[in-house]
């Protein structure tokens, strides 16, 4: 039974190997610490920004997945002593530049093209009046699914109801200080048309990108020419204007006390901006941390408005959230491609880590991904089999059918079931799917070569001579004494390979996945055989060496 005293000591001894962790939540965790020495709060506020151009994409759920590992590697270096808040931030108020490709029907969101996205009409229907709105949703049904303990913020709401007002109007009086900052950064011909405020036209309703004619600190107002060609004069308060995207930055910060905010590197270059803005305006910059970009299968930059990547709903089709935030949380100073390819390789990594949780000490338990994941909790989950060894039972015997892959997973692992192990049934289903839409399109089998025939006849003479139940060690074996007497398939560089017993190359396992699996590759084919079965197993050299599988 946990009592307060020894709750209390988990959580000194987690504070003092958290000092020292080296896993990057840390690191950033330590920084906002260091912070709060040099200007002590009560609450730090941890914040992550969203522009509702399009449907959100998995960079929007990373940048919220990372903030809050870092929001929960800071409680424990405080011990929780110190109140936190996430708030996603939508920019929901900025003007529709440009129409999605994903939307519905583009051509009737033409007349709206520059009008706050929170005034755009809604392409998809339903229940959401605007186009901002319902893009907003999407994201926070997501984050809610995924249990982020985060708050919501509209910039549209945030400038209407004045929660902005004080900022705005400190904005005004530090006008020449804020264009000193931006003309320094604009090319001659933008600089003669550069205003921070930009006004909503009262004309048309327009996000207007025009020079002002005059700002009146004192009143709090700023006159420009509206699209009717008539001098208008608006307070900057109340929703009226909005400030451009680099001096919302850091008016943002300013005006709500930020003290964390991570972005993509296309905003690195402009950070020393926001920082230079958010001071003019009487803030304390936040710490930063910039990742890299996302970028689909060609290496191009995943974007809203392209719709290019993977959507969230995408990777929640063929794999769990927990895959998603292993994802996210690996090397985000790396650039990252965002396909369905990835997908595979990311459910493995995280059951792999998940199984050695249990038996690490602190040190490494706060190196190991799932402690990040699940805040510190990794749930215990027993994972007999890979998903890649799943998307290969559903490749060899074809099926789209939940129930076969189960009997194969019956007949190796003794007292299994989909109630008994509720996760491994999930990761049936995604194997299904996944096999459906992405592996079974791609089947490619080759027929062997005259070599190749040889070795896999050896290979069924072989496995026939194997016992019933025989282990997948024992079948790997024989896997490689059917190949080390194959020049073609001899690796004398492997470790510990001499010329009388030569290690095998990997060739060897690529030709037996191209010419029975259809695939160029796979997992450890013993344990394959194991679980497939090797009657099975031989049907299938019998179909490749009478060409059946080739044709």
């Amino acid at each position: 039974m946990t009592t307060a005293a020894t709750t209390e000591d988990l959580a000194t001894e987690l504070r003092t190997f958290a000092e020292t962790a080296g896993a990057w939540p840390f690191e950033e965790a330590r920084k906002i610490v260091e912070r709060l020495k040099r200007k002590p709060k009560d609450e730090v506020l941890f914040e992550t920004g969203y522009g509702p151009s399009g449907l959100p994409h998995i960079g929007t759920f990373g940048e919220v997945a990372r903030t809050t590992m870092v929001r929960h590697a800071f409680r424990v270096l405080t011990e929780d002593k110190v109140k936190t808040r996430l708030l996603c931030f939508s920019d929901d108020m900025d003007g529709m530049r440009k129409i999605p490709d994903n939307v519905p029907d583009r051509a009737a969101l033409e007349p709206y093209l520059q009008m706050p996205l929170t005034s755009v009409p809604n392409p998809f229907g339903g229940d959401y009046p605007s186009f901002g709105d319902h893009n907003n949703a999407m994201l926070r049904r997501f984050l809610d699914t995924f249990g982020f303990d985060y708050e919501f913020a509209s910039a549209t709401d945030y400038y209407k109801t004045g929660k902005l007002d004080a900022v705005l109007l400190r904005a005004a009086e530090k006008y020449d200080d804020i264009m000193a900052v931006m003309l320094p950064t604009l090319g001659e011909e933008r600089q003669a048309t550069y205003s921070p405020f930009l006004p909503i036209s009262p004309t048309s309703g327009r996000v207007l990108y025009v020079p002002l004619k005059a700002v009146d600190a004192k009143a709090g107002t700023i006159t420009f020419t509206d699209e009717d060609g008539v001098d208008k004069t608006l307070p900057v308060t109340g929703g009226k204007v909005k400030l451009q995207w680099k001096p919302d930055f850091g008016a943002r910060w300013a005006a709500l006390g930020v003290d964390f905010e991570m972005f993509g590197k296309d905003h690195q270059t402009n950070a020393p901006v926001y920082d230079r803005i958010c001071e003019i305006l009487g803030g304390v910059a936040p710490e930063h941390y910039v990742y890299e970009l996302f970028l689909d299968e060609n290496g191009q930059k995943i974007s809203k408005s392209k719709g290019n990547g993977l959507t969230i709903d995408e990777w929640l089709t063929y794999a769990s959230p927990e895959s998603l935030a292993l994802y996210m949380f690996q090397s985000p100073r790396s650039a990252k491609k965002l396909h369905f390819d990835v997908i595979p390789k990311a459910v493995d990594e995280y059951f792999n880590f998940l199984a050695r949780y249990p038996a690490q000490d602190w040190k490494l338990r706060l190196g190991n991904p799932v402690w990040h994941i699940h805040s510190g909790n990794p749930p215990a989950v027993d994972m007999p089999v890979s998903f890649s060894m799943l998307l290969n039972l559903a490749s060899a015997s074809n099926t789209e059918d939940e129930g076969v892959l189960w009997g194969f997973l019956n007949r190796h692992v003794e007292g299994i079931s989909p109630q008994t192990h509720p996760k491994l049934n999930e990761l049936v289903g995604y194997a299904v799917k996944y096999f459906n839409d992405f592996v079974k399109p791609n089947k490619r089998f080759r027929a062997p070569d005259d070599v190749e025939r040889d070795a896999l006849a050896t290979l069924d003479a072989a496995l026939a001579a194997l016992p019933e139940g025989a282990s997948a060690e024992d079948i790997q074996t024989v896997l490689y004494d059917v190949a080390r007497p194959i020049p073609r398939y001899q690796d004398l560089k492997a470790k510990g390979a001499t010329p009388e017993k030569p290690g095998v190359s990997v060739e060897w396992f690529n030709t037996i996945y191209q010419v029975l699996i259809g695939q160029e590759r796979g997992p450890r084919f013993g344990s394959f055989v194991a679980i497939y079965g090797i009657p099975e197993t031989r049907a299938l050299i019998a179909k490749a060496l009478d060409g059946t599988l080739a044709a």
